[in-house]
């Protein structure tokens, strides 16, 4: 993979109109885009098909959770839209439910394992009796095991992470935030090059380009950290 290969930027705009702004500051540097729940309910899904025939890349970011059939359901119509990956909350039931559903397509089936701007006490909040960490491995190794085409966490946990994972997953890392750029709501943030260094594959990197007043060069700049780190 190309260090463009590796760098996800989110649309997380209201409208497609925005997208296409961001889009076309960002010009060639960047060729891999992230769909959230924002902007996938203001025409996304359409939008995704755009993005795909104009020679993007696209995660298709829903996070599913649901009774297995559904899940099946849902990840059946995503492989027909031909995005390169998708999100399944890392629920055993789910993933063997999506790993199915998907057998033979080219879709990455990614489980979520914990969100990264959750920690130990959110979960606690939550009802979980598991710390960040240890729900985080525990869940890949689960993906791992089940088939999934990789996983969600944060890149402090991807050092740990690709010692008990299938060497063909990817380990996909949002919360990634350059040297001297705001944390925000995110908890568990790391450096594109150290995210790099400790494993992951794919670095979401959203607020630090699509907030910056020059989005092109932030998100060369970002390509400059993961070059370096490879």
């Amino acid at each position: 993979m190309t260090p463009k290969d590796r760098l996800i930027v989110p649309l997380d705009v209201p409208t497609i109109s925005d997208a296409e702004a961001m889009i076309t500051r960002l010009g060639d540097t960047v060729s891999f885009y992230k769909i959230g729940h924002q902007l996938a309910f203001a025409g996304g899904l359409s939008f995704a098909s755009e993005l795909l025939a104009d020679g993007k890349q696209v995660f298709l970011d829903m996070k599913l959770l649901d009774i297995d059939n559904t899940i099946a359901k849902g990840v059946e119509n995503i492989v027909k839209l031909g995005v390169q990956m998708t999100t399944i909350h890392a629920y055993p039931k789910a993933m063997v439910a999506a790993v199915e559903a998907a057998r033979g397509s080219g879709l990455c089936l990614l489980g979520v394992t914990v969100l990264t701007s959750m920690d130990d006490g959110d979960l606690s909040d939550a009802g979980y009796g598991h710390q960040a960490r240890d729900l985080v491995l525990k869940r890949a190794a689960q993906a791992s095991e089940i088939g999934m085409g990789g996983v969600v966490a944060s890149a402090q946990e991807s050092s740990e992470i690709v010692k008990i994972v299938r060497p063909d997953m990817m380990i996909v890392t949002p919360g990634i935030r350059p040297a001297g750029t705001d944390v925000g709501d995110q908890k568990r943030v790391m450096t594109p090059a150290d995210a790099i260094s400790a494993g992951s594959t794919h670095l979401v990197v959203g607020r630090p380009i699509t907030g910056a007043e020059y989005p092109q060069a932030a998100a060369q700049a970002v390509l400059d950290e993961i070059e370096s780190a490879i």
